[in-house]
C-alpha cells in the first residue's frame, strides 16, 4: 500500500502550475511552428509569429505566457490502494498548492478568482479555490492532471442537446463562428458527446487534457468514427477561415479532440470548449516516492522565429494624437504606439458607469479626454519589471459600456483582444473612434514595451484597477477604423472565399 503525504502533493501542485505559466507544452509549439510555416495570411502569420517569440521569452524568463493565468482545473484519480499522511483533505491540499504557486515571489501569478460570484464579486486574492475533479480508480499511485484555464477561452463553452438524428459536424460549424476570436486562436477545440448535461462538458474539458495528434492520425487515417470525426471537423474549422487572432487564415485549431460515452436514447449532448494559444496542462503520478518532477523543455525545442512590425508600421505618439489622425487610419494597419494610455475591464467600467448615472465625478487624475483606454488585466512585476504580463482582454465584454464612454468621456479609442459587436462597431463608428488589436497569448512581449506605470484609481480592485502605462512603441493592429470597417468581419470573410470549402447550409 502506497502513502501519498501532504507536502509532496502540495508541492506538486504547486511546481506545476509554476512550470505550465511559463512552459507550453511541446505538442503545442511544435505543431503551431508548422502552422505558422504554411499560414498565407500576413495577419495571421503575425500573430503567430508574436505568440511563438512571446513563448520563447516566457520560457527563458520564467514568466507567464498571458496575464490571464486562469483558473485552476484539477482532475484526480486516486488510486484504491493508497493511503494518505494528511491533515487536509485532497482538495484543501490542492488549494494549498494554488497558494503557493500563485504566490510565489518570483513568478508571482495573476489573482483572477473571485467569490461570491452573482454579487459582490471580491477576488480572493491567491486564485483558490480550484475546480477538482476525483475519480477512484484501480491501483496504488495517485494520477494528477492540473491546468490553468483562462476566462477568454473558458467563456466562449457551448453546449447543446441535440436530438438523436442531429448533425454533429453541422452544429460544430454553425457554433464555433458564433465564439468570435476571444478564445485566441490557433488553439483546440475539446468535444464530449454523450451521457448527460454535465457529463458532456466534463469530457469537452478532459479532452482538452490529450496531446496534439491530428498529423499523426491524417498520415495513418481514421480507423474509427470517432477519428473519422476528428479528421472532418478538423478539415472543415480551418475552411471557416477565422484563422489566428480571428484575422483571417488557414489555422484556426491545431487540433480537434472527442471523448464520448453512451446516453440516453432519447438525447445526444454535445459540448464544445476551446483552448487558447496560452494551451497550459499538465500530468504527473504519485507514488509515495516523493513530490512529482516535470521535465524541463529545451530551448533548441522552440523553432527560430523573429518578429517585427515591418517598415511599413506607423509611429503613433498617444499623447499628441488627434481625432483627424485617428480617421486616417485603415484596417489591417500595423501601428507602434508610444506614450501614455490607461487601463481599464470589466469591474472599473462597472463603477464608472456607476459614478456617471449618479451625476458624480470621476475620481481626481482619471481623465479620459482625447485618450485611449486598453482593456487589460495585467500580472503584478517582479525584480526590476517595470509591470508584469500585460496582454489584452476580450474586447466584446465591453460593448456595453463603450457608447457610454464615447460619449460622456471623451475616450478616443480603445485596445483590446478579438472582435468588437454589433454594438460595438455602432458606437465606434457613431462617434467616429477606433479600435486596435493586440495579440492575445503576446503578454510578456507586450510587457516589454511598458516604460512606465501607476496605478490612477479603484485601487481596491486589485489586477482590475484603472492604470496609467508609458509604452514605447507597443505593437497593435487597426481592427475597426473610423468608419466602423473590422478586420474580423472582413478578413475571416475573405480567407473562407479562398479556401472555398465550407458547404453551402453552414451559416458560417
Amino acid at each position: 500500500m502506497t502513502t501519498i503525504r501532504q507536502d509532496d502533493l502540495i508541492r506538486s501542485v504547486a511546481d506545476a502550475l509554476q512550470h505550465i505559466s511559463y512552459y507550453h507544452p511541446l505538442d503545442y509549439i511544435q505543431n503551431l511552428a508548422r502552422a505558422y510555416a504554411r499560414e498565407a495570411s500576413p495577419a495571421a502569420r503575425d500573430a503567430m509569429a508574436q505568440i511563438l517569440v512571446n513563448s520563447r521569452m516566457c520560457a527563458e524568463g520564467h514568466r507567464p505566457l498571458c496575464q490571464d493565468t486562469g483558473i485552476v482545473n484539477v482532475f484526480c484519480k486516486v488510486g484504491m490502494n493508497v493511503r494518505w499522511d494528511a491533515r487536509l483533505s485532497l482538495t484543501e491540499m490542492i488549494n494549498e498548492g494554488v497558494r503557493q504557486a500563485y504566490l510565489h515571489p518570483d513568478n508571482k501569478l495573476r489573482a483572477s478568482i473571485v467569490a461570491d460570484p452573482s454579487g459582490l464579486r471580491l477576488n480572493t486574492r491567491d486564485n483558490t479555490p480550484a475546480v477538482v475533479h476525483t475519480e477512484l480508480v484501480l491501483g496504488d499511485e495517485v494520477s494528477i492532471t492540473v491546468a490553468a484555464k483562462g476566462g477568454g477561452s473558458e467563456n466562449k463553452s457551448k453546449f447543446a442537446m441535440l436530438n438523436p438524428n442531429d448533425s454533429i459536424v453541422e452544429w460544430v460549424l454553425n457554433t464555433v463562428p458564433l465564439m468570435g476570436a476571444g478564445w485566441c486562436p490557433p488553439g483546440m477545440l475539446g468535444i464530449g458527446i454523450g451521457g448527460t448535461a454535465e457529463k458532456a462538458m466534463l469530457m469537452a474539458k478532459e479532452a482538452l487534457m490529450e496531446p496534439i495528434d491530428i498529423q499523426d492520425l491524417q498520415a495513418r487515417g481514421a480507423q474509427n468514427g470517432l477519428e473519422a470525426l476528428r479528421l472532418e471537423l478538423y478539415e472543415k474549422v480551418n475552411a471557416l477561415g477565422i484563422g489566428a487572432q480571428g484575422l483571417g487564415g488557414l489555422t484556426t485549431v491545431l487540433d480537434v479532440k472527442i471523448l464520448d460515452y453512451p446516453t440516453h436514447a432519447a438525447s445526444k449532448p454535445i459540448a464544445m470548449i476551446p483552448n487558447c494559444a496560452a494551451t497550459r496542462h499538465a500530468h504527473f503520478v504519485l507514488d509515495g516516492s516523493g513530490p512529482a518532477e516535470l521535465a524541463v523543455p529545451k530551448l533548441a525545442d522552440w523553432p527560430t522565429i523573429s518578429w517585427s512590425a515591418g517598415a511599413s508600421a506607423r509611429r503613433v505618439n498617444l499623447d499628441s494624437v488627434t481625432a483627424q489622425d485617428i480617421a486616417t487610419w485603415r484596417p489591417g494597419e500595423t501601428l507602434l504606439l508610444s506614450g501614455a494610455m490607461l487601463t481599464g475591464r470589466d469591474a472599473a467600467h462597472q463603477r464608472i458607469q456607476t459614478l456617471l448615472e449618479r451625476g458624480e465625478s470621476l475620481p481626481a487624475g482619471l481623465d479620459f479626454r482625447g485618450r485611449f483606454i486598453y482593456y487589460v488585466g495585467p500580472v503584478d512585476p517582479v525584480r526590476d519589471e517595470v509591470m508584469g504580463p500585460a496582454g489584452p482582454t476580450t474586447a466584446t465584454r465591453m460593448d456595453k459600456f463603450t457608447e457610454m464612454m464615447l460619449a460622456k468621456t471623451g475616450l478616443l479609442g480603445m485596445i483590446g483582444k478579438a472582435e468588437r459587436g454589433p454594438s460595438g462597431i455602432e458606437a465606434i463608428k457613431r462617434h467616429a473612434a477606433v479600435y486596435l488589436m493586440a495579440v492575445g497569448g503576446a503578454a510578456y512581449l507586450v510587457s516589454k514595451a511598458i516604460r512606465k506605470s501607476r496605478v490612477v484609481a479603484f485601487a481596491d480592485l486589485g489586477m482590475e484597477a484603472v492604470y496609467e502605462f508609458v509604452v514605447e512603441e507597443m505593437p497593435v493592429t487597426v481592427a475597426v477604423d473610423a468608419q466602423g470597417t473590422s478586420v474580423h468581419q472582413t478578413g475571416p470573410a475573405e480567407w473562407r472565399a479562398r479556401i472555398g470549402k465550407i458547404p453551402v447550409a453552414v451559416k458560417a
